[in-house]
């Protein structure tokens, strides 16, 4: 089977839980399933490329509300 009909069919998958979870108003778990979806599809492709001895991805980490404010309000220095 060729690597996109394999992504394809982890996206319809996901797709469907996700669907049902935010049917149910469960937008946490649906967030959940998002997250592992991608992360499937990261190593499925990284394991038909050869590539396993990049993972797991190094993502970075979320900005709190309160930083992302500070960051606004401090005036940045010229470069």
């Amino acid at each position: 089977m060729r690597l996109i009909d394999e992504l394809n069919e982890l996206h319809d998958h996901y797709a469907g839980r996700i669907d049902e979870a935010v049917a149910r108003d469960d937008l946490s778990g649906a967030h959940d399933l998002a997250q592992a979806y991608e992360d499937d599809a990261v190593r499925l492709m990284a394991e038909r490329e050869g590539l396993t001895h990049l993972l797991p991805l190094q993502r970075p980490r979320p900005q709190s509300a309160l930083r992302a404010l500070l960051h606004r309000l401090v005036p940045s220095r010229a470069a």
